[in-house]
């Protein structure tokens, strides 16, 4: 497919993708493919949203820190001496080495190249033999900051320190989820995210899409979830989150061959949680998969028009994973997770594939795919209003 220009034309054709579901069509095939529309894609949602980065608990304690990084962007995450979250870039300011790779306990960040040492905070403490630079001002070379907000035990930040906070626009999503305790859960820290090769829409679409369920999944390991007990609640474009609810056959269904819940039940759900499956999403980095014993969470972090590195994670209830017989009970949720995953994954990939070709269409929904439309809903009132500012900026230059 030719690669879009941002013209006004091509902007008010993303809007077809934004009306009531049963008008509206898929984006154009290019927003999943496209360089220049990934470049675009950054200042409209990346630069300017709050993105997930972590849990607050993979850094308990003063000085632990964690790296990351999404758009090619690398970020360090820290608890500092006083015991705050904080957030900033990994780029020294000198000559942009990487001050810190990885994870662990510091008490600062020393850029190992020519030994620039930055506090927990970002703040330069130390430039050796700058003493005979005119004008060098340490202040002014400081690692960027960046805003941090805790949602649910979730760090986020916002590349905009002085971004609007970002729990006002989630009230819907967190009442939905308050059962699940989410900022009390407990689960490891994930190994190094997967890199994968397509758009990171295709992921997110694919986690919200309840079409496919009784389909692509067909069999024992997912039969108890069927397409048509799909829902929907209504979110608006502003908002910064929308749901899925995936209605279930019988209470505390769970992925595995019993098809019933093994591990410890999350206290505080209610009957009704108990009788679905819930998909809370957090565009455009969180997606949350809410079973009656288990959380799994998606962290996408997009390197390319057509590739994202991802982090999986897992949440139980406290005091879950004390259990001596945990690991084995695990086990049978992960090999049902597992083979779910790769048939995902397969068609995921493909679906990249057939993007690419000058057939691919734009194609109409399903009503079973009702938080497709939200998410367009989400992406388009985002993309115009970066393209109205854009316009406005080039008006003035």
């Amino acid at each position: 497919m030719p690669a879009p220009t941002m013209t006004d034309d091509f902007i008010e054709s993303l809007s077809a993708s934004a009306v009531n579901l049963e008008d509206a069509v898929t984006l154009p095939p290019s927003c999943y493919t496209s360089e220049a529309f990934y470049e675009f894609e950054k200042d409209a949602l990346y630069y300017a949203e709050w993105q997930c980065v972590g849990r607050e608990d993979w850094i308990p304690k003063p000085g632990d820190y964690f790296t990351t990084r999404t758009i090619d962007e690398p970020i360090i995450v820290s608890r500092n001496l006083q015991g705050e979250v904080r957030a900033m870039s990994a780029v020294c300011q000198h000559r942009a080495m990487l001050v810190a790779e990885g994870s662990g306990n510091a008490r600062g960040f020393l850029c190992p190249y020519h030994h620039w040492s930055y506090s927990l905070d970002g703040t330069l403490v130390a430039a050796p033999a700058m003493n005979k630079t005119c004008n060098f001002d340490r202040k002014a070379n400081s690692l960027p900051r960046f805003a941090v907000e805790i949602w649910n035990g979730f760090v986020f930040i916002n590349f905009d320190e002085n971004a609007a906070p970002l729990a006002p626009r989630l009230t819907g999503v967190a009442e939905a989820i308050a059962g699940y305790d989410l900022a009390s859960a407990e689960g490891p820290k994930p190994e190094e995210g997967a890199r994968l090769p397509w758009n990171w829409k295709v992921m997110f679409e694919n986690n919200n899409d309840g079409y496919h369920a009784s389909r692509l999944h067909a069999g024992p390991l997912h039969d108890f979830v069927p397409s048509g007990k799909a829902e929907f609640p209504h979110s608006e474009p502003e908002d910064a989150g929308f749901l899925r609810f995936n209605g279930t056959l019988h209470p505390d269904a769970s992925f595995n061959a019993t098809q019933r819940a093994v591990l410890p039940i999350f206290p505080g759900l209610s009957d009704a949680m108990r009788n679905r499956m819930t998909f809370a999403n957090v565009p455009p980095s969180l997606s949350l998969i809410m079973m009656s014993d288990m959380v799994i969470y998606l962290i996408l972090r997009p390197d390319g028009p057509e590739s994202l590195e991802m982090d999986t994670g897992l949440l139980f209830a406290p005091g879950a994973m004390k259990d001596p017989t945990f690991d084995h009970k695990l086990d049978m949720n992960m090999r049902a997770t597992a083979h779910i995953i790769a048939q995902d994954f397969h068609v995921d990939e493909l679906v990249q594939k057939g993007l690419r070709s000058r057939f691919a269409p734009r194609g109409r929904y399903s009503w079973q795919e009702g938080a497709q439309g939200q998410f367009n809903k989400w992406l388009v009132h985002r993309y115009r209003a970066a393209h109205k500012r854009m316009a406005g900026l080039e008006a003035v230059s």
